[in-house]
């Protein structure tokens, strides 16, 4: 295969930006997966994603509403899983065993059960499953990574993660406040415990807490995203819902590096806003702005500063990948875009990496197990407060500690 065939596995909103990031993928002259299918559920959905297809590529996909006859399908050879978290288990584990290759969306599932049975399914058939984590794409965040593969800060000994601030409106969806759903707490921030095992390596040791800061959501006043598909599903949203899922959470991870991490992460509270990633060492410290927003990232080190290209020529090895050049430009760490571009090449290269790990035989650079240790970290908080001390990712994976897990399996069929 020069390209894998691939099936599109929920065409709502995110299945929208997925498209679009094939798109992205195709007029960067190295494409490798050929969105030839689109499947939902729901028939008006699967018929949006078959319209948005014709409308980009100019050629008509196949269209199914059966999962069952998707995955079956001979002529597919893998998945794109963008449906409501809650379900992704349900739909990549027969996929895995039907021998199709997996790309699934963040979080892999929304408990630790539900990411195994993914990671099963996958080694039993010996097939790719990759987790789809677009954040560390990002040009600033590859600058950062390479800060520290360098050496600039020596061995960095803190980082710190603070992202606040939030209403009282409904973030996206409904579900996204329940917690047998997967809400915010960690639909969202597990996008940052990801970017912290980017930075800092492997997690050790967990303590923490989450809140449900909100407890009671209302409908948002527009889509702001304003696509055809989320427009017609806000008509259908409640005027208000009840929090059942955290909305925020706080932690202070022990790295196996021995270095320690300040996370909080809030989607709630009306009054507390701000954004902080900085990592420390004792040569130096760097700042980084952020995601998807282009700004660049700042190194302190022996007196001087140095901004997003300044810091280049401390880095003489440094490079970015193939297509991430093709889509942002040779060494470009910033850039002015809008989101809706923005968020199609972050898309588009995670989506490069799949298919290369697939035609190549490779592992993805975001597997099923670090997909699944993203997870944990959140969960790690949440287990940690009920535990009252704190836990072990080892417990966490070993499901040694699943008190609050519990419940969110039982409703899942996993208990």
């Amino acid at each position: 295969m020069k390209k894998i065939p691939l099936c599109l596995i929920g065409c709502g909103g995110m299945g929208h930006r997925h498209i679009l990031a094939y798109k992205e993928l195709e007029n960067s002259g190295i494409g490798n997966i050929e969105l030839m299918a689109v499947c939902d559920l729901n028939p008006k959905n699967a018929d949006l994603g078959r319209r948005e297809v014709e409308r980009l590529f100019g050629r008509t996909p196949l269209v199914f509403t059966d999962l069952g006859e998707a995955v079956s399908h001979p002529d597919i050879a893998a998945v794109d899983v963008a449906t409501d978290p809650a379900v992704h288990h349900q739909v990549a584990v027969p996929a895995l065993e039907a021998g199709k290759h997996v790309l699934c969306e963040k979080p892999l599932g929304i408990t630790i059960r539900a990411c195994a049975a993914m990671i099963a399914a996958a080694e039993k058939s010996g097939v790719v499953l990759a987790t789809a984590e677009n954040l560390r794409r990002d040009p600033p965040n590859r600058l950062a990574r390479a800060i520290l593969d360098h050496g600039l800060l020596g061995d960095p000994y803190l980082m710190i993660h603070n992202s606040l601030g939030g209403n009282n409106k409904m973030v996206i969806t409904p579900w996204r406040h329940l917690k047998d759903k997967g809400a915010i707490g960690l639909d969202m921030a597990v996008h940052f415990t990801d970017i912290v095992q980017y930075y800092m390596g492997a997690f050790d040791q967990i303590y923490g807490t989450g809140w449900i800061i909100e407890p009671v959501r209302y409908k948002p006043d527009d889509s702001g995203l304003q696509l055809e598909s989320y427009v017609e599903r806000l008509k259908t949203f409640p005027d208000s819902i009840e929090a059942t899922g955290e909305d925020s959470v706080c932690a202070m991870y022990k790295m196996k590096s021995g270095a320690m991490v300040q996370f909080t992460y809030a989607a709630g509270g009306r009054g507390s806003t701000g954004f902080e990633r900085s990592v420390h060492g004792r040569l130096g410290a760097l700042y980084a702005p952020g995601d998807r927003n282009g700004r660049p990232v700042v190194l302190r080190c022996e007196g001087q500063q140095f901004e997003g290209a300044e810091i280049l020529p401390l880095l003489p090895d440094f490079q970015m990948s193939e297509i991430t050049e093709r889509l942002f430009g040779a060494k470009v760490v910033t850039y002015e875009l809008d989101f809706p571009p923005i968020d199609a090449k972050h898309m588009a290269i995670e989506m490069h990496d799949f298919g290369e790990a697939v035609l190549k035989g490779t592992k993805p650079e975001v597997d099923g197990h670090l997909g699944m240790t993203a997870v944990a970290a959140i969960y790690g908080a949440y287990e940690s407060a009920l535990a009252g001390r704190a836990v072990t990712m080892d417990e966490i994976l070993s499901g040694q500690v699943r008190a609050y897990q519990q419940e969110i399996d039982a409703a899942l069929g996993l208990d």
